[in-house]
């Protein structure tokens, strides 16, 4: 992993604040017709709209964040639904402590 993209990934406020919403996806989103909270994650279209951003403005934070594996992305139908890696976040902190 380069820590490079994983710093990009931490140093926006927005996307500090979708991986601190994926943390308790149940008390931050509201159920949801396909896909389940925890197991399979958030729809996209649920995190925009908390945001308050378009689409296309949450693709791009997502691709970050996947990019960084912090989030797990999960298609079904036409949707893509967003999950915290945990194990990937607390890797990376570690990361992050060691090269500093």
């Amino acid at each position: 992993m380069d820590i490079a993209d994983l710093l990009r990934a931490l140093a926006n406020e927005r996307r500090l604040q979708i991986l601190n919403w994926l943390k308790d996806p149940t008390a931050n989103f509201p159920p949801q017709v396909h896909g389940d909270l925890v197991r399979d994650g958030v729809c996209g279209l649920y995190i925009a709209d908390k945001l308050g951003v378009t689409q296309p403005t949450l693709s791009e934070h997502m691709r970050i964040l996947v990019q960084a594996r912090l989030v797990i992305p999960t298609r079904i139908k036409q949707w893509t639904f967003y999950r915290r890696d945990d194990a990937r976040i607390a890797d990376a902190l570690s990361q992050i402590s060691a090269s500093v």
